[in-house]
């Protein structure tokens, strides 16, 4: 007896993604990526802003106590602090040195992925008097 096969009974269940299915993933992928690597990198920028942040608060400390024991502020050497922040990202320079105020400054190490960091390369605290001023002020915000 010869019997016809059962077309039903013999068809191959293939399972799996197709080539098409593949390549609109990874265009999906592709695009999210495109999106959110931008994004990523902008807050690792903003957050290793701290750095320079908390770096320069602390000079300020430092020349504020150098000051009650001395006629006027001190250099880095004088303070006895680094010229690069904990982490590197920044060099710290002072500057503009009296009885009354100093600059201090902190610059993004070039080559450094803070040299992209648009509008806060440089971040400046100024003390002179009683007057205080960080500047640029949107790169000081939290």
């Amino acid at each position: 007896m010869n019997a016809e096969p059962n077309s039903s009974s013999h068809r191959l269940h293939c399972t799996g993604f197709t080539l098409i299915e593949l390549l609109i993933v990874l265009v999906v992928v592709g695009i999210l990526a495109a999106i959110a690597l931008p994004a990523y990198q902008s807050y690792v920028r903003k957050s290793r802003r701290s750095d320079a942040t908390v770096a320069l608060r602390a000079l300020q400390f430092a020349e504020e106590k150098y000051r009650a024991n001395n006629s006027s502020y001190g250099t880095l050497a004088q303070l006895g602090m680094s010229s690069s922040t904990d982490s590197g990202y920044y060099t710290l320079a002072v500057s503009n040195l009296s009885g009354t105020g100093y600059t201090l400054t902190a610059s993004a190490v070039s080559g450094s992925s803070q040299a992209s960091d648009s509008g806060c390369t440089t971040l400046t605290l100024q003390q002179s008097g009683a007057t205080q001023t960080a500047t640029p002020s949107a790169c000081w915000s939290k």
